[in-house]
């Protein structure tokens, strides 16, 4: 029997459906699954980005229910309000915005906490991430019970792309550096772009130091056991918008990770680094006494106080700056945060003073004594710096 125009075009009308109404078909078909991966974009001036990396993540998870959330330190930008936005047509997409901190692994970590998903990815917001092996890495996980999946650039079929000669030997130093803190064999255990199962990282969390800006390398060192682990290879690309965030400071809190697991069990790292700044503090006293004493020609006393003062601000500027970098005091909380530095530390004299006299009196070595008080000094100058002044809000 013959078919009819009007059937044939019955037949064949799904062929000619719009793009946009299976897409919404699919979204509709997925609003009732409970959502399988979280994925986790911390941000700080990465606007330009956001659009085109949700609209690469929807491309490479088409039938998986997924949520992404971009946590951003409180962009300049305003890539938080541009977030919000989208997130206003697009259920899927969540903004967790934290004003007054910094910090890029604590930022991770305080996504990876705001989740809801049995598995969580971590990427960066600047598309050098290739979205297109997260299937890959997804079935990797379910199929291999992996407890982690990690995008490399450097196991067979990966690349580093476009880097020059001086970033890739700075890469592959700081992979070598990661050695001693950790014994597992990573090709690339400075990635930024990873799967973890929520489990998996729920049993770490609480062992992580949050420092520094290499959150794997704190997972795989601060792991009680032994993590099952394979790499996927990717082709890291270029940036497109925005500005890099690798400058000498993420170079300083990399290093500061190193040191807290490496020491961090016995003598916290910022306390270490606390007093190597006083260390500083010594020496620029000593130049500044020498100048003013002996230069210039002051009385000691005024000498003495203006070196003191000279040294307790440029203290307090490279602990802003290094020891504390993830809080830093900025605009008026500048000023403020100085003036009870000054107070904290002056309180830090005369319990130095004290400690050591007391000591000496009771007939110990002069070193020894007066190793005691400058111990007290830092000891008390740090807790309450960190307390008073450069206090967690």
């Amino acid at each position: 029997m013959a078919i009819s125009s009007q059937k044939k075009s019955d037949i064949f009308l799904p062929a000619i459906v719009p793009l946009d109404y299976q897409e919404r078909s699919i979204a509709q078909a997925l609003d009732n699954l409970p959502v399988e991966i979280s994925i986790v974009v911390p941000t700080f001036n990465e606007r330009d980005n956001i659009e085109s990396l949700v609209k690469g993540i929807e491309r490479a998870l088409p039938g998986i229910k997924w949520e992404i959330i971009f946590i951003d330190d409180d962009s300049p930008d305003r890539t938080a309000d541009f977030v919000r936005d989208l997130a206003r047509s697009k259920p899927h997409v969540r903004c967790h915005q934290r004003v007054g901190r910094r910090g890029l692994s604590k930022a991770v970590i305080e996504g990876m906490l705001s989740s809801s998903g049995p598995l969580i990815v971590v990427m960066d917001a600047d598309l050098q991430h290739d979205e297109t092996i997260l299937p890959t890495m997804w079935r990797r996980m379910t199929r291999d019970q992996m407890d982690l999946v990690i995008g490399s650039r450097y196991c067979t079929g990966g690349s580093i792309g476009t880097w020059n000669s001086q970033r890739a030997a700075m890469s592959r130093f700081a992979t070598m550096l990661s050695r001693t803190i950790m014994t597992q064999e990573l090709t690339d255990p400075m990635s930024g772009f990873f799967m973890i199962r929520r489990d998996t990282f729920h049993g770490i969390v609480r062992r992580l130091s949050g420092e520094g800006y290499k959150i794997l390398l704190d997972l795989f060192a601060s792991s009680p056991e032994p993590l099952r682990f394979v790499e996927v290879p990717y082709t890291f690309r270029a940036r497109k918008a925005g500005e890099s965030k690798l400058d000498s400071a993420v170079i300083w809190e990399y290093l500061l990770l190193i040191a807290d697991k490496k020491f961090g069990h016995v003598i916290p790292a910022r306390f270490l680094l606390f007093c190597f700044v006083g260390l500083s503090g010594v020496v620029i006293h000593s130049v500044a006494l020498a100048v003013t004493f002996k230069s210039i020609g002051l009385s000691f006393p005024i000498a003495q106080t203006i070196a003191t003062l000279i040294a307790m601000s440029t203290n307090f500027a490279f602990n802003n700056i290094l020891t504390y970098r993830d809080s830093r005091l900025r605009g008026m909380r500048f000023f403020t945060g100085l003036l009870t530095f000054y107070m904290a530390c002056s309180i830090g004299v005369i319990a130095n003073v004290g400690v050591a006299n007391f000591t000496f009196e009771y007939d110990y070595n002069w070193w020894l004594a007066g190793s005691a008080g400058a111990l007290i000094g830092a000891v008390w100058n740090y807790a309450a710096t960190s307390i008073y002044t450069w206090r967690r809000r």
